[in-house]
């Protein structure tokens, strides 16, 4: 309305034509960052990237969001592999040579019904092919980061990726340590929490990535069966499994000694995650083969870690494992079923405490944590079903201990 071009622009665009709805919407216009203030007041727009040239417009309620709004620009040299050292604000045309891949390069405008294509995305969209815009190496020294994006692109759209692209990929992986880890990290989380993620794992072997992201799956990847194993559990994974567990499938065997728990907290000190997100990927790495063999050992074994929270999720993660594997269902059957039970009965309150062995007369002491566990497993298995019953075992095995030390 105020006489200015305004496109929707980028990844709205792609998924419009892709018929997918679009998560959020950009748009580029001819305006500049202060003329964009002035159209919507002040105080509808932050211009937190005013020197990039992006304003943000808010809604009229918190509600309606927010959109990005970018002026047309051309951008100097990258000089940090990141943000361009200056920006020129420019045409339509210019603006879409500066972005990375042709799918991401398409404008819309909205009045016309009309896409506005000056690289080709359109065509490379039916063709399902990931292309760089212009040289490929040029559009990764601008951001290394731009490799990972690729792959997620070509892995979430089933998309090939461009020779050229790959190649320069290739070439250019080593220089993806450049980048933050906090920007790795959440690619990877974003590749990982697909449905597709196992050829977006497939991809980052291919172009020389997993070597950067993951040194620790070197061995894994170099030997076939192992990695065939690892593709096909990723594969089987329910679509909406979490990126602890996708990340669990991938660390399960990258430690030959079988102790992959240390492997994830070197990976979630390096990609600086959550302590959630850490403590729950080894969770999943610690438990798993007690869940795939759980009805073969006692049952309070097993019992205390599905009152874990996060057991849910175990189970999940450990009924993909067993499917590839072969193993018994009968495993993953009980423990889907003892999850179903109520938490009262699945969880019963514990029939002793340390003060009911102070008041029957046992000295505190280290003891008391053994006792109690051997009450609780009795009782867990059906074997004691009262607090006299609970004492009157408490009491035998202490006096058990004591005889025994005495001897």
């Amino acid at each position: 309305e105020a006489g200015y071009l305004a496109y929707w622009a980028g990844g709205c665009v792609r998924d419009d034509l892709l018929g997918k709805t679009p998560k959020d919407y950009d748009v580029a216009t001819s305006a500049s960052p202060d003329e964009i203030r002035e159209v919507f007041g002040r105080r509808r727009t932050l211009a937190i990237g005013a020197a990039f040239g992006v304003i943000t417009v808010l809604g009229k309620s918190k509600r309606e969001g927010q959109i990005e709004v970018a002026t047309f620009r051309q951008d100097a040299a990258y000089s940090d592999g990141r943000h361009p050292d200056s920006v020129k604000f420019s045409t339509p045309e210019h603006d879409a040579q500066r972005r990375d891949f042709t799918i991401n390069g398409l404008f819309y405008d909205p009045l016309a019904d009309h896409v506005i294509d000056f690289v080709g995305g359109q065509e490379d969209l039916q063709a399902k092919v990931l292309r760089a815009i212009g040289d490929p190496a040029s559009r990764i020294s601008e951001d290394k980061l731009r490799m990972l994006r690729a792959v997620r692109f070509a892995a979430t759209y089933e998309l090939t990726i461009d020779p050229q692209t790959l190649a320069a990929i290739r070439q250019h992986a080593g220089e993806l340590k450049i980048v933050s880890a906090e920007r790795i990290a959440e690619e990877m989380r974003r590749m990982l929490r697909h449905p597709l993620r196992a050829r977006a794992v497939e991809l980052l072997k291919e172009t020389g990535l997993l070597n950067v992201v993951l040194p620790e799956l070197e061995p894994v990847a170099n030997d076939t069966p192992r990695w065939r194993q690892t593709l096909d559990i990723l594969a089987t994974l329910d679509e909406a499994a979490s990126f602890p567990s996708a990340l669990a499938v991938l660390l399960r065997t990258a430690d030959e000694s079988g102790a992959p728990v240390p492997r994830a907290t070197d990976v979630a000190g390096r990609w600086r995650l959550s302590n959630e997100e850490r403590d729950r990927t080894k969770l999943l790495l610690k438990h798993e083969g007690l869940i795939r063999r759980a009805a073969r050992v006692p049952w309070p074994q097993v019992q205390r870690v599905l009152i874990l929270e996060g057991a849910d999720e175990l189970v999940d993660y450990a009924a993909a494992v067993a499917s590839v594997s072969g193993d018994d269902p009968a495993d993953i059957a009980l423990c889907r079923a003892k999850l179903a039970l109520p938490r009262e009965v699945l969880d019963p309150p514990p029939l002793l405490t340390g003060d009911d062995l102070k008041k029957a007369g046992i000295p505190p002491g280290k003891h008391y944590q053994a006792l109690l566990h051997g009450v609780r497993d009795a009782q867990l298995e059906g074997a004691v079903e009262s607090a006299s019953a609970a004492l009157q075992l408490a009491m035998s095995l202490w006096h058990r201990e004591q005889q025994s030390q005495r001897l």
